[in-house]
């Protein structure tokens, strides 16, 4: 619009669209008022069922507000056209019967980047129903606006554009499919050429301009944290409670649901010479429920005379709490949650989400539609865990410490902030320069991010402009804090992880004095717990004693 407009010429401006197309036209019209009329031909209808479309039509927090006739509904008074017609059939991924693949238990889900999805081809009843709502939404308007629903043969037919033209106040004869079809067209091969060159051309241009604004999303951050107070502990707590408020609601995203009592149910697992574990069921909300490994030291009395530190052991991507219980398990845990249990503290391995290869992943896009994501789910079930816990007669509920490996280590970095109970938080083999991670799109940092993996439920809508494991670290802040880093873990190398904590570290030391409540072990290995500096860490911050061997 800037362009066709700023010559003063008096002019109608439309667009028109089919497929994408369609929906950019109804989107950018919704937008800009500059723009008179719209024509949407293949896309118009529900979007209950966002999260099966392919990745990039989720808008977070879409069907909170917007289905396709709200955004209509933006467009009047001016005028829309609506053609139902035909509407483009892709899939990608797709299974024996066309339909997204929903890998599961498929040892190759990782193998295959990107969501399963379809561009979704609804009844004329569906169109029908949508256009119905839109109608509703706009019935008071005076006068009542130019909104069309046409019907058609083929996409973007001669009737649907004269109606557009009409709209445009433009006088205009019929056209006809063959004038159509010509002013449409682009088969040679020359013009088919200069199409995939220009969008070539068009992609890097865009790619270009987002990295310049991932780069610059860390000042933009910076001047977000700059009102910090640091003068004191306690006007720091004060003044980030409303960013952790915000972390919560527009990051994690909250359902504000109240826990329904507990009502926990065990069974023993194991027993080992120094340790005996129990699997404990917890319910959380309706149809969800919370589930671990409870590992006890053997001397621990059990009467309440003594009460002692938890430390609550989380696994990482596709992991189960066997796999940080168990010699068998996992090698890269180390079987930490025993290790420590052998040390004399409590430990409770949950199983968190992220489990099940492609299904987790369409949860996620499922909350992503409406605001939430996965953390939504799990971090009501850790407060369950924590409160349970700290009910326990033999538990200090002052000390009950959250540390976590690979995808736990994500979880050490949002759960913590958001759970009141937990007290310190390690961050394990994933701490990182976090929009670098996920974003980066030069061949250098092709080894590390996202961008190149097949992890694609991984991205959170701005968090470039709200939150970076430095501000994370933050919102965990004053409470104990610490990362455990192999020099050969291949989640990023040793300086974007080093720069990252940094920060971290400023806060702590520079500006708020406590220095001695933050570290980072650096140790020659790889994506794994080492089980030294953070075990020192927990026994310093949860005041228990180290064993002499």
């Amino acid at each position: 619009p800037n362009c066709l407009t700023r010559q003063n010429i008096p002019r109608k401006l439309a667009v028109v669209g089919w497929g994408e197309g369609g929906r950019l036209a109804l989107y950018a019209a919704a937008l800009d008022h500059r723009i008179d009329a719209a024509c949407v031909s293949g896309y118009f209808a529900s979007r209950q069922a966002v999260w099966n479309e392919p990745a990039e039509r989720t808008v977070f927090r879409l069907l909170t507000e917007f289905g396709d006739a709200e955004v209509a509904s933006m467009v009047a008074p001016r005028s829309l056209i609506i053609e139902q017609s035909d509407y483009p059939r892709f899939v990608y991924r797709a299974d024996e019967n066309g339909e997204p693949e929903c890998l599961g238990q498929s040892s190759g889900a990782h193998e295959k980047q990107g969501k399963p999805g379809k561009l979704i081809v609804p009844s004329n009843g569906e169109v029908q129903t949508e256009f119905a709502r839109l109608q509703h939404h706009v019935a008071r308007l005076q006068p009542s606006p130019p909104v069309k629903l046409l019907t058609a043969n083929k996409p973007l037919a001669s009737a649907t554009l004269s109606a557009l033209l009409t709209a445009c106040s433009i006088d205009s004869d019929p056209l006809n499919d063959a004038a159509v079809t010509v002013l449409g067209s682009a088969n040679t091969s020359d013009q088919s050429t200069k199409v995939a060159l220009r969008q070539t051309n068009q992609v890097a241009e865009l790619d270009r301009h987002n990295q310049w604004a991932l780069i610059d999303s860390q000042r933009v951050r910076g001047q977000r944290f700059a009102n910090i107070k640091t003068d004191s502990l306690e006007t720091f707590q004060q003044s980030i409670k409303p960013f952790r408020h915000q972390f919560q609601q527009e990051v994690i995203g909250h359902f504000g649901h109240r826990l329904l009592p507990a009502n926990p149910r065990s069974r023993k697992y194991q027993e080992g010479p120094t340790t005996i574990s129990y699997e404990i069921v917890l319910d959380v909300f309706h149809d969800v429920f919370a589930y671990g490994i409870l590992t006890l030291p053997k001397d621990l009395d059990l009467n309440g005379n003594e009460k002692r530190p938890v430390v609550v052991c989380q696994h990482g991507l596709e992991g189960r709490p066997q796999d940080t219980i168990s010699e068998a398990g996992f090698h890269y845990y180390s079987a930490f949650a025993t290790r420590l249990a052998e040390r004399g503290f409590i430990t409770f391995a949950p199983q968190n989400l992220y489990i099940f290869q492609d299904r987790f992943r369409t949860l996620q896009f499922k909350a992503n539609s409406i605001g939430r994501t996965l953390y939504s789910v799990m971090v009501p079930q850790h407060e369950q865990i924590t409160a349970w816990l700290a009910g326990l007669p033999y538990v200090d509920p002052g000390h009950i410490a959250f540390y976590g490996l690979s995808y736990g280590g994500k979880s050490a970095m949002r759960i913590p902030p958001l759970v009141d109970r937990y007290c310190l938080s390690i961050c394990s083999a994933d701490f990182n320069e976090w929009v670098w991670k996920t974003t980066a799109t030069d061949p250098k940092a092709s080894r590390y991010t996202y961008s190149y993996k097949g992890e694609y439920e991984i991205f959170e809508f701005n968090l470039g402009g709200t939150f970076n494991y430095a501000e994370m670290a933050a919102l965990i802040c004053p409470k104990p804090f610490m990362v455990e880093r192999g020099h050969f873990d291949g989640v990023a190398p040793d300086e974007m992880v080093a720069y990252e904590y940094a920060k971290v570290r400023h806060l702590y030391q520079a500006k708020l004095g406590i220095g001695d409540r933050t570290e980072i072990e650096w140790f020659v290995g790889p994506h794994k717990i080492n089980g030294k500096g953070t075990f020192a860490f927990l026994h310093k911050h949860l005041n228990w004693t180290q064993p002499q061997n």
